[in-house]
């Protein structure tokens, strides 16, 4: 299995990091931290490079907003080290669901199943 999963990396970027990112990051990377869905963050030695090795699928959205800001250079503290004030009203990190089954969809939504003449709140047009 190990030998699969080495042509899959180095021909496939979204199973994991590929074979020229695990390289780089064995030889030039500084472990700076880690968030809680499994996320390992990186830097070079002149921190002139900053990058993330997912846990699992390749997502941009599962990066919550603390380590987005260190990646982007918001700010150069590390959150490990001091970590961004939220406010009581704020709601957890949640990755972006767009095409999953946990997507949003509004009342009345196709997605519910029920068909248009069933629906109270859609009247079909008639010509007349």
């Amino acid at each position: 299995m190990g030998i699969l999963n080495t042509l899959l990396r180095a021909v496939t970027w979204w199973n994991g990091q590929t074979l020229n990112t695990q390289i780089f990051t064995a030889r030039k990377g500084i472990k700076v931290g880690e968030d809680d869905q499994g996320n390992v963050f990186y830097r070079n030695a002149d921190d002139s490079r900053r990058w993330v090795i997912f846990n699992g699928e390749i997502e941009a959205s599962r990066i919550g907003a603390d380590w987005h800001g260190w990646l982007h250079r918001t700010f150069d503290e590390l959150p490990s080290k001091k970590p961004l004030v939220h406010k009581v009203w704020e709601k957890p990190h949640q990755e972006n669901l767009t095409g999953t089954l946990q997507a949003y969809a509004p009342a009345g939504s196709i997605r519910s199943g029920a068909s248009p003449a069933s629906r109270s709140d859609y009247e079909a047009w008639v010509p007349e």
